[in-house]
């Protein structure tokens, strides 16, 4: 490359390692929160994304923005689960475990199955980072991880010196460290090196001192991986088969982002974002800020409730409008989302829930905000509710939220939760005219003789007309007072008061007409019991599932997209079962909502942990209940 000299991948001609084929693998990541582990998982998916693995992945870190170095709070880690076939999880436990001190492993070490192997930076691993992680002995030297596969390594000081010729401080030259594991990994798991040299040139285009130290570090870290007698094998994970077309890795939050500017799009509304920075909602607004060209304006609000009234107000005035946020910041607009119900204007709420109350748990997942969508609002304000099901199906619920909130006129709420949002996939990219369009039907003329009623009433959908301000012959008053039917002038009439709130429930109980069947997988159609889930919940429920059917019993799941209405058919698809299933990560939300509809016995799986389900835990429920 000009400019620089770039250090290259060597190859050696000493006898090759035993090379052992695998279908799939789980590496973890973990070191201080300052030690790139995030950077160094994202580089590794990426690559494994090139190489053609199907993967899923699972970042996992401190909500706090540095925590005390070398201490538990402050481990951050990045899993990774790649494949060979059609993966649904991150993984329940890793395979290799990469720690990069004292803390990381002890932090770790719970979760790996006997006979894992471990990666371990040997340089941090001092009397005074052991006391720190609470170790009374060195457990690389005591016994304590013999029934692991454990390679001590100084991935610290081969770093250091194999970067010394860049003439970085020794702590500069340390940070360097990710890389050479990233190196190593890759070599020993046969991934592509190139993406990853390419990515180090442009990110640190302008720093010539650090950018080639990262790549030396990365490049010598290959290199001893294939000089080394350390390891005895690599492996070879092969791609997974894929329909034809054009992919890209994508997260939730990517997803959902891109979602939004095609729901834009296939809509020919211009689209508005009001928000005010959350975790883990922020990568929203920092993506959609980057596309004005498609037409996005993004405003970042001094506070929530300014966020979702510049929405509100952008959809008054004929834009697609969209607030993000978490549950925290649900509880601050619930007021304006009540608002949007009363002026039936399209609204479009994501929460990326996270794990609660209060402030909870802000970097860690949770789908425990069902109920507060539900009707977490003053008065009856009923609200439809979509949920995507894994990071790429975000795009898909994007799309179906747009369409609902443009086509019957009401606020939408869109529940994604931290792991499908900083999760990632592969994702088939769709051809934009494949999908479907989107028709704002826009009030053109008077509705009522010579005026314009702003609360007449479509007959299929019950919406009301959605008319541009400053269109002749259209001025109407919008507010937040009872509207009298039809007309619109504020009323205190109680028999008016009740039809519209009658009428208001019917126009979201009419979205269920627009449904599809619902799709139950019961191959043999013979199975007694029901998984019903929602949300993230898909792929452990899928992994579970498809665990318990190997084993030879049957088994049927039912994953639920629309939350609110729910389908017209799931009453009657749920009578067909002896036993059903609710797998959620709260205390029962979903179950709830299913005996009160349905009059259904639905036993719960609740986990609250602020991780996801594994899909062990899925498959003892469904034994135990087939037992």
């Amino acid at each position: 490359m000009a400019g620089h000299r770039t250090p290259a991948v060597r190859r050696s001609a000493r006898v090759p390692q035993q090379v052992t084929r695998l279908d799939r693998v789980v590496i973890r990541f973990a070191g201080d929160s300052g030690d790139g582990m995030q950077l160094t998982g994202d580089r590794f998916t990426q690559e494994s994304a090139v190489f053609g693995n199907d993967l899923m992945t699972l970042p996992n870190f401190p909500a706090e923005i540095r925590a005390p170095q070398g201490t538990i709070p402050g481990v951050s880690s990045f899993q990774v689960h790649f494949a060979d076939h059609d993966i649904l999880t991150a993984g329940d436990a890793p395979d290799v475990l990469v720690a990069m001190n004292p803390a990381a492993l002890k932090a770790n070490l719970g979760d790996l199955p006997k006979g894992a192997t471990i990666i371990v930076d040997t340089h941090d691993f001092t009397s005074r980072n052991l006391a720190k992680a609470g170790y009374d002995a060195d457990p690389l030297t005591n016994g304590e991880l013999d029934a692991f596969q454990l390679h001590r390594i100084d991935l610290t000081g081969l770093t250091v010196e194999a970067v010394k010729e860049f003439g970085l401080s020794r702590k500069d030259a340390a940070r360097a460290k990710n890389m050479f594991a990233l190196g190593l990994l890759s070599w020993l798991y046969g991934r592509p090196t190139e993406t990853t040299v390419g990515f180090l040139e442009r990110r640190f285009a302008r720093a010539p001192q650090i950018r080639d130290a990262n790549i030396k570090a990365f490049t010598t870290g290959w290199n001893f991986g294939e000089t080394t007698e350390v390891f005895a094998v690599r492996y070879e994970v092969a791609p997974a088969p894929q329909a034809p077309g054009t992919y890209r890795n994508i997260t939730g939050n990517l997803a959902l982002a891109h979602g939004l500017v095609a729901a834009s799009v296939r809509s020919g509304l211009p689209l508005f974002l009001g928000s005010y920075p959350i975790t883990p909602a922020s990568d929203i607004l920092h993506e959609l800020s980057k596309h004005k060209g498609l037409g996005v304006t993004t405003f970042q609000a001094e506070d929530e409730i300014a966020g979702i009234g510049a929405a509100l107000g952008a959809a008054y005035a004929g834009s697609l409008g969209v607030t993000t946020t978490s549950g925290p910041g649900i509880a601050l607009k619930s007021e304006s989302i009540g608002l949007a119900v009363a002026l039936e204007l399209p609204l479009i709420v994501v929460n990326v829930q996270r794990g609660g109350p209060s402030t909870g748990l802000p970097t860690k997942t949770e789908q425990a905000d069902l109920l507060q969508a539900m009707f977490g609002r003053n008065g009856e304000a009923p609200v439809p509710i979509v949920a995507p099901s894994t990071p790429s199906d975000c795009f898909s619920a994007a799309l179906e939220a747009a369409r609902i909130a443009i086509t019957y006129r009401t606020p939408v709420m869109l529940l994604s939760d931290g792991y499908l949002a900083n999760g990632s996939e592969p994702w088939r990219i769709p051809d934009v005219a494949d999908l479907p369009a989107i028709d704002p039907g826009f009030a053109t003329e008077p509705n009522h003789g010579e005026t314009f009623w702003p609360y007449l009433r479509d007959e299929s959908t019950l919406a009301r007309p959605w008319a541009i301000p400053g269109t002749p012959g259209l001025e109407h008053r919008i507010g937040g007072l009872e509207k009298g039917d039809g007309h619109g002038n504020i009323s205190y009439d109680p028999a008016n008061h009740e039809l519209m709130v009658h009428t208001r429930a019917a126009k979201v109980e009419r979205i269920a007409d627009s449904l599809a069947p619902l799709d139950v997988d019961d191959p043999s159609g013979e199975a007694h019991v029901l998984v019903v889930g929602w949300g993230s919940t898909y792929g452990p429920i899928a992994a579970g599932i498809r665990s318990v059917r190997e084993a030879g019993h049957e088994v049927a799941q039912l994953h639920l997209r629309h939350l609110n209405p729910l389908p017209r058919d799931l009453g009657d698809i749920l009578k067909r079962y002896q036993r059903v299933l609710v797998p959620e990560m709260n205390l029962g939300q979903l179950s709830l909502l299913l005996r009160a509809s349905y009059l259904v016995d639905a036993v719960g799986l609740n986990v609250v942990r602020g991780l996801p389900l594994t899909s062990a835990a899925v498959a003892d429920a469904i034994e135990e209940l087939m037992e």
